[in-house]
């Protein structure tokens, strides 16, 4: 366990980023917490953030720096996108089996209607929107796919979301990146980065409680059958 936090700790700092992997482990962390249910925990805007800084600090001229941000800006939003495609497959394989299962203290099928519904309000635009909100950018894949979200549809929002989140993230970190106070004050703006992305979601959770009517359906048909 202490070596599991000290992995997450590490997470924040380029230069042990770049001796353990650099961008190969960029794309994986990226495509680990879009793409596998377990990956949820990992860091994602803050790893873009960081990996403009390390683009900023890099020994390269001009032309080759602006190339070089182009190229993982290319890389990393193509592991976010298949990320998100992998996850909605999952959704889609396994959506059927979660509607069959009863509700519990972890699981309820409010969720998914609440999804559904959210969907077919905001259309793409909620996977665009999920990219910047951590954890949620992890289930938002899934739970299109468990609502059987037009595929098409998804991919078009799917790949606009993930240049946009990585494009506009890691370019901050790269306009940012030789800035001396961020440098010496990197856990700050991390932190900021983190609060300013999960705020919507904790908003949400509070203000968000209504039951849906496709809900509020599924149980009078439950009560029926019983």
């Amino acid at each position: 366990m202490a070596e599991f936090l000290a992995f997450l700790n590490n997470l924040s700092n380029p230069d042990w980023i770049v001796a353990h992997g650099g961008l190969y482990l960029l794309l994986f962390i990226v495509f680990a917490e879009t793409g596998i249910l377990i990956g949820f925990f990992l860091p994602g805007d803050p790893i873009l953030f960081i990996a403009g800084i390390i683009i900023a600090n890099l020994t390269l001229g001009p032309v080759d720096s602006v190339l070089t941000l182009l190229y993982w800006i290319a890389l990393i939003a193509s592991a976010g996108i298949l990320g998100n495609f992998v996850g909605y497959w999952c959704g889609k394989y396994f959506g059927h089996r979660l509607l069959k299962m009863k509700d519990n203290w972890l699981f309820k099928k409010e969720y998914i209607f609440r999804a559904q519904d959210f969907y077919h309000k905001r259309g793409g635009v909620a996977i665009i929107l999920a990219r910047f909100l951590p954890v949620v950018r992890t289930f938002a894949p899934i739970v299109a796919g468990i609502v059987e979200m037009d595929f098409r549809k998804f991919a078009f929002y799917n790949v606009a979301g993930g240049i946009l989140w990585v494009g506009s993230l890691v370019t901050l970190g790269y306009l940012l990146g030789e800035n001396e106070w961020v440098q010496h004050n990197l856990e700050y703006v991390i932190i900021g980065i983190v609060v300013a992305a999960t705020a919507p979601v904790v908003i949400k959770m509070i203000t968000g409680k209504k039951k849906t009517p496709a809900y509020a359906e599924a149980e009078m048909l439950e009560e029926e059958e019983c």
